[in-house]
C-alpha cells in the first residue's frame, strides 16, 4: 500500500469568497436559467482556457477528449449559454458517430473506437447535469453511442434491467471471458459522472480476472429515483439481490467502488450490507462535514469544479434553492444517523488533503468510528487525491485496484 500523510486545509478558491447572501442569490438565480456558472468566478475566456488545459493534461472531467477536438469546439463557443456549449460539443460527437456507422460493417474495432469518442464528447456536452434541452439531447445521444460501442466489444457489455419498485434499475455488467464464477467490483457513479464512465475503462478490471457491474448514483442518469434520499441505498441492495441470481457471478466476492459522491453510498453499504461485501472503496466520498451548511456554502465557490456545481448538487436531491439544498443535505450525515460505530466490511478511504469539494476531514470521521480501516491521503492532492504526481489513473493502478484485488482474493472472516 502506498501511503501519504499530511495536514488538512480549508477549501482553496480561485477569485476569493463572497458574502453568503450574494452567493445564495447568484446560485438561486442561475438554477433554472441557460447561463452556466463557472467555478471560481472565471469569465468566458478563462473558462475556455481552463477547459483546454484540462483536456491537454487529461484531467477530469475531460479525460479521453482529444486536444484538437477541444480546440475546434471551443473556437465555436462565444458565450456562457449552456445550450451553446452543449450543442458545440455534440456537433463534434456526431462526426464521430457518423464515421462509426460507416466503419461498422467492415472494421468493428475502428467503429468501436469512433463510437467511444462520440460517447465521450456527447457525455461532456450533457455535463454536469441535464438541465437544458441541448443537454438532455446530448444525454440520449451519449447513451446511444455508448451502447453501440458496448455491443462491439469482446466480451460485450451487457445492459441489465432490474425490476425495482414498479420501475427498473438500468445497469451494466461485463465479465472476463474465462473466469466463472467471476468476482465483481460493484461500481457506483458520482455526482456528475455516469455508469458509462466505469465501463468505458473496463479492460483494466477484466484483464485481472474481475467483472465490473455499474449503476448510476440515485438522482442522476438512468436511476429509477428522481432524487436521492437517505434510504436510496435500497436500490443497491436490490442490485445485490439480482447479482446473487447470476450463476456467472461469484456473489460471495463483491467489492463496492464509490468515487466522489458515491463514496458516501460505498461507506453506508459497508455497514448495512457488510455480510454480502468483501470490502468498500470510499474514494473522495462525503460522510458528515460535507453535509454541514458552512462547508456547502464555501464549496459552491470552488474553482476545482469546472462549472454548474450548485446545479448538479441541487438536482441530485431535488431542490432549486441554496437554502433548500442546505436543509436537505443535513439529512444524509452518516454520523448523525448513528451508523458509523456499527461493524463494517473492510474499507479503503482515499482523498486529497486539499480537496475543496468534499472535506478531507471526513476521512477522520470514518477512521475515528467503528472498525479499523485503511486510508491513503495525498497531502498535496485535490478532490479524490489528484495531483500532478498522482493523477487519477496512477491512484487507481497503485492504490485502489491492488486493495480491491486483495479483498476479492482474501478469505472472509
Amino acid at each position: 500500500m502506498v501511503a501519504a500523510r499530511g495536514g488538512f486545509s480549508r477549501p482553496v478558491f480561485i477569485g476569493g469568497g463572497t458574502a453568503r447572501e450574494t452567493m445564495m442569490e447568484k446560485h438561486d438565480q442561475a438554477g433554472t436559467g441557460n447561463t452556466l456558472v463557472p467555478g471560481g468566478g472565471r469569465d468566458l475566456d478563462q473558462l475556455k482556457a481552463e477547459v483546454q488545459a484540462r483536456v491537454d493534461n487529461q484531467r477530469p472531467p475531460l479525460g479521453g477528449i482529444r486536444s484538437e477536438d477541444a480546440r475546434a469546439v471551443l473556437a465555436q463557443i462565444g458565450s456562457l449559454s449552456r445550450d451553446e456549449w452543449a450543442t458545440a460539443w455534440s456537433s463534434a460527437a456526431e462526426r464521430y458517430f457518423t464515421q462509426a456507422q460507416s466503419l461498422e460493417a467492415n472494421d468493428t474495432s475502428a467503429a468501436a473506437e469512433h463510437y467511444w469518442h462520440a460517447w465521450r464528447l456527447h457525455h461532456f456536452a450533457r455535463w454536469p447535469v441535464e438541465n437544458t434541452p441541448a443537454r438532455r439531447h446530448a444525454k440520449q445521444r451519449a447513451l446511444e453511442a455508448f451502447r453501440h460501442y458496448a455491443g462491439l466489444l469482446e466480451p460485450p457489455i451487457e445492459v441489465v434491467r432490474i425490476p425495482f419498485e414498479g420501475k427498473e434499475i438500468v445497469a451494466y455488467l461485463r465479465l472476463p471471458a474465462n473466469v466463472r464464477p467471476a468476482p465483481i467490483v460493484f461500481a457506483i457513479a458520482g455526482l456528475d459522472s455516469r455508469k458509462e464512465d466505469f465501463l468505458a475503462h473496463s479492460d483494466g478490471y477484466l484483464r485481472r480476472g474481475v467483472g465490473l457491474f455499474a449503476v448510476d448514483l440515485p438522482g442522476t442518469g438512468e436511476t429509477p429515483m428522481e432524487s436521492a434520499a437517505f434510504d436510496s441505498d435500497r436500490m443497491f441492495s436490490a442490485a445485490l439481490d439480482y447479482l446473487a441470481t447470476r450463476r456467472e457471478v461469484d456473489a460471495g466476492r463483491i467489492v463496492v467502488q464509490g468515487r466522489s459522491w458515491s463514496g458516501y453510498w460505498a461507506a453506508k453499504l459497508a455497514i448495512t450490507e457488510r455480510a454480502r461485501l468483501r470490502g468498500a472503496v470510499v474514494h473522495g466520498g462525503p460522510i458528515h462535514g460535507y453535509f454541514q451548511p458552512q462547508w456547502l456554502q464555501l464549496s459552491l465557490e470552488t474553482g476545482e469544479y469546472l462549472y454548474d456545481y450548485f446545479q448538479a448538487k441541487a438536482q441530485l436531491v431535488g431542490v432549486t434553492t441554496v437554502e433548500d439544498l442546505l436543509d436537505r443535505n443535513r439529512r444524509f450525515s452518516l454520523l448523525d444517523a448513528g451508523l458509523l460505530d456499527r461493524p463494517s466490511a473492510p474499507m479503503l478511504v482515499v482523498n486529497g488533503a486539499r480537496d475543496s469539494q468534499i472535506p478531507a476531514a471526513d476521512i477522520f470521521v470514518l477512521l475515528q468510528h467503528g472498525d479499523a480501516k485503511e486510508a491513503w491521503v495525498n497531502p498535496v492532492g485535490g478532490h479524490m487525491g489528484r495531483s500532478p504526481q498522482w493523477p487519477s489513473q496512477t491512484i487507481f493502478e497503485r492504490v485502489v485496484m491492488p486493495w480491491m484485488l486483495r479483498q476479492l482474493q482474501s478469505t472472509p472472516t
